[in-house]
């Protein structure tokens, strides 16, 4: 069985860590390096909920997309949420890991599993990597045939994972609809690009009033895409089953299972 320095390097194959933004915390978060691993669960964030789980599934470590740490702290008591959450995997004998913008950005990262499942032709990164052109940050490419706005939304929900907050949608219903730009996770900072000016659909998700507002008012007096807003959690969690699949290739032998909990922060909404 691998240490956890060897399942890490193995990881790191898939998902290069001089792929991650430099604002990131990604790599390996908590653990010894010399532990064995036999069995690997993967999640997209790291609650106590799922530390929880991982310990009781006998997992020896936790790979997650968000970093836990990714902002500093000055305690890791476990009367804080960070501070639960890595006792809870200390105790276990779990460590924990994550791939967060670098797995963003391969071939076969979040947004490129969205693009997938949207079954998207001639897709691209909306951002090329300035290294290598086929990776990058989200997707760009077109509809095997056109629709209308109100059908692809719907379409969405039939992918991604049920949350409280649903899908949002800024445009008209019967808007038509061919060439989309995808961004799993928060994709607000590419609002202005031109590769999602030129589409008809922006798919991302965590758009804010004011982001938002203005890039509606910018579609309607210059051109520009309509915009669907999902969960965030949701976008991200259908990237997990293909980071699964490859773990499982490029270390023969680990079980590598997948949480099912729902880490979307909201419970219910009340529409009215």
């Amino acid at each position: 069985m691998p240490t956890v320095a060897e399942f890490a390097e193995a990881a790191w194959r898939l998902w290069p860590l001089d792929g991650a933004e430099g604002w990131d915390a990604p790599g390996v978060l908590a653990g010894s390096p010399t532990a064995e691993v036999r069995r690997v669960h993967l999640a997209v964030d790291a609650t106590t909920e799922v530390a929880e789980e991982a310990v009781a599934a006998g997992a020896d470590a936790l790979l997650v997309h968000h970093p836990l740490l990714l902002r500093g702290v000055t305690t890791v008591a476990e009367t804080t949420y960070k501070g639960a959450v890595l006792g809870t995997l200390i105790r276990g004998g779990c460590a924990l890991l994550a791939a967060h913008t670098n797995a963003d950005v391969v071939e076969t990262g979040t947004s490129a599993v969205l693009a997938r499942l949207l079954r998207l032709t001639d897709d691209s990164p909306i951002e090329p990597s300035r290294t290598d052109p086929a990776r990058g940050l989200g997707r760009t490419g077109r509809l095997p045939e056109p629709t209308t706005l109100g059908r692809l939304a719907r379409g969405l929900a039939d992918v991604l994972p049920a949350t409280a907050g649903g899908i949002r949608v800024a445009g008209d219903f019967e808007q038509r609809v061919e060439t989309v730009a995808v961004c799993a996770g928060a994709g607000d900072s590419l609002l202005g690009h031109p590769a999602v000016r030129a589409a008809d659909v922006y798919i991302t998700s965590d758009l804010r009033h004011h982001p938002a507002s203005e890039a509606r008012e910018t579609a309607r007096v210059g051109g520009g895409p309509a915009l669907i807003d999902t969960s965030h959690w949701a976008s991200e969690w259908l990237w997990l089953d293909t980071a699964a699949a490859e773990l499982r290739a490029a270390v023969p032998g680990v079980e590598v299972t997948v949480s099912d909990l729902r880490t979307d922060p909201w419970d219910f909404a009340i529409v009215h």
